[in-house]
């Protein structure tokens, strides 16, 4: 009987303490973008930048980023890629599907040049959509 108690006390022990390493993450967008691929398989030139003002979490515990645009836009990780890290940007990149079931890679950008601007992408392989974020603050 005390084995068990000891048993069922880790495990609570062990399901609480993965809890706690688990983040969620809001920001706030002031703008997108987006570029495409034409048909003779170049990139054209970005959009102008629209504005927009509407949320954006990432959230480690559910495995998801969710961009609370006009239709929700939901994006499963599949995968946490390396940060990368240069001179001029911090990167973190996440392997994704989206809410059609569809291939993507999402990645977070921090400008250390810029003021630390970070900046959300969302790369399609044929069309990237550029978010400027900023962290939220209620």
């Amino acid at each position: 009987m005390v084995k068990i108690k000891t048993i069922i006390l880790l495990l609570f022990l062990g399901l609480g303490l993965n809890q706690s390493y688990s983040q969620s993450y809001k920001f706030s967008t002031s703008g997108f973008s987006v570029l495409e691929k034409g048909q003779n398989g170049k990139w054209g030139k970005w959009s102008d930048l629209t504005l927009v003002n509407m949320m954006v979490t990432l959230d480690t515990d559910k495995n998801r980023i969710v961009v609370y645009s006009q239709a929700i836009q939901v994006f499963e990780i599949i995968d946490y890629q390396p940060v990368e890290e240069n001179d001029t940007d911090l990167v973190y990149t996440f392997t994704c599907k989206d809410n059609n079931g569809e291939d993507c890679t999402l990645s977070i950008i921090k400008r250390k040049l810029q003021d630390n601007r970070k900046q959300l992408y969302i790369n399609y392989g044929d069309r990237i959509i550029l978010y400027n974020i900023f962290s939220y603050k209620p």
